[in-house]
C-alpha cells in the first residue's frame, strides 16, 4: 500500500457493529445488525472508502497526478474523490451530469471548494462514459491522469469491500447492501464466507440491468445473492412520507442516522421483509451502512436534521 494511503487510513475511525434493538425483531426470531461504515470518515466514509482504496493505490503507484470520474450533482463518489484528492494533493476533475445549476448544490459546493474542477455535460454523452472501464480507457485522456468510471466501478474496489467482510467476527447468516452500481454488492458476494448470502436492495427505479452487471463482475459464479427492486420509492434519490417518518422513527429509537438514498431505503426494505416473513426464523442479517450521510441535504432525499442526540452518539 502507498504510503500516502497508509498514513490517511491511520486517521480513520473504526466501523463497528452495532446490534439493532427494536423489540419487534424477537417475534420474528431475527437478530439484525449495522456494520457502522459510516463511522470510518466524515466525508470519505462507507464504501466510498472501500471502493477509492485500492484504485487510489494504484493511481499514485503509477505516478497519476490527475484523477477523473463522473457523477451526478449529488454524487457521494465524487464527493468524496474531490476530497480525497484534497488531502493527497491530486487534481481531481468531475465530470457532472447535467446543465451548470444556477446555484451549485450543496455537494458541488464541497467538490468545488475542495478544488475538483467541475466539467458539466450533456446527459447522452454522460451515458456514453459509461463503457470506459479502465483507467486508461477515457478518450483524449493525457499522461499522469487517471479515469475513474462512475461509482469507482472498478475491479479494484472490490478488494476493499472484500475487507470489511473480514472485519466482522460473529456468525451471520446474511448481508445485506443499498445497491447503486452494483461494485459493493459483487465485492460482497465474491468475499462472503461459503454458505453466506448477500441481499441487494437497489436504491434506483428500472434496475433489473443490475444483475447482469453485478454478475460480470464476479470472479467466478455463485448463486448465494439477489437484488430485491421494489424499494427505489420512485426513482434514484426519490423519496416520500413513508420512507421519511421510518428514518426519523429509526433513529430516534438507533442513534443511527440514515439518509434516503441508499441506507434509509435498505433499512427499510429490512424491515418490511422480516415482517412479511421473508426470512426464516433465527436469521442473522448484518446491514451494511455506506454513508454518504452528505446526500441528506437534498436531491428529494430526506430534510431532517440529526438531531442532537444522534449526532452525539453518531460522534463517539
Amino acid at each position: 500500500m502507498h504510503p500516502e494511503l497508509i498514513k490517511l487510513e491511520k486517521t480513520f475511525q473504526q466501523s463497528i457493529l452495532t446490534k439493532i434493538n427494536d423489540s419487534w425483531l424477537e417475534q420474528y426470531q431475527i437478530e439484525l445488525w449495522m456494520k457502522r461504515d459510516d463511522l470510518l470518515h466524515p466525508v470519505i466514509s462507507g464504501n466510498k472508502w472501500r471502493k477509492l482504496k485500492y484504485i487510489l493505490d494504484q493511481a499514485l503507484s503509477v505516478g497519476s497526478d490527475t484523477l477523473i470520474s463522473m457523477g451526478g450533482a449529488y454524487s457521494n463518489h465524487l464527493h468524496a474523490l474531490a476530497y480525497v484528492g484534497k488531502l493527497l494533493g491530486l487534481k481531481t476533475i468531475g465530470l457532472v451530469r447535467g446543465e451548470q445549476p444556477d446555484v451549485l448544490t450543496a455537494t458541488l459546493q464541497d467538490m468545488n471548494d475542495w478544488g475538483m474542477e467541475l466539467r458539466y455535460i450533456s446527459r447522452s454523452d454522460y451515458r456514453l462514459l459509461r463503457q470506459y472501464k479502465h483507467y486508461q480507457s477515457l478518450p483524449d485522456i493525457k499522461p499522469g491522469q487517471y479515469w475513474l468510471p462512475e461509482g469507482g466501478a472498478q475491479a479494484l474496489a472490490l478488494n476493499g469491500v472484500a475487507e470489511l467482510v473480514e472485519e466482522i467476527k460473529i456468525p451471520y447468516t446474511l448481508m445485506c447492501v443499498p445497491c447503486g452500481t452494483g461494485t459493493t454488492l459483487a465485492g460482497l458476494i465474491d468475499a462472503v464466507p461459503e454458505g453466506i448470502s448477500v441481499l441487494g436492495i437497489a436504491a434506483l427505479k428500472n434496475a433489473e440491468f443490475l444483475t447482469a452487471e453485478v454478475a460480470a463482475r464476479l470472479s467466478q459464479s455463485r448463486n448465494n445473492w439477489q437484488i430485491n427492486f421494489n424499494y427505489h420509492f420512485g426513482g434514484f434519490a426519490k423519496s416520500n412520507a413513508n420512507l421519511s417518518a421510518f428514518i426519523e422513527d429509526f433513529e430516534v429509537k438507533n442513534l443511527i442516522p440514515l439518509e434516503s438514498v441508499y441506507t434509509g431505503k435498505m433499512m427499510y426494505a429490512l424491515y418490511e421483509l422480516i415482517k412479511k416473513g421473508h426470512f426464516k426464523p433465527g436469521e442473522c442479517i448484518i446491514a451494511l451502512h455506506t454513508g454518504g450521510l452528505q446526500g441528506r441535504r437534498g436531491c428529494g432525499s430526506s430534510t431532517i436534521p440529526i438531531s442532537q442526540k444522534v449526532r452525539d452518539a453518531h460522534s463517539k
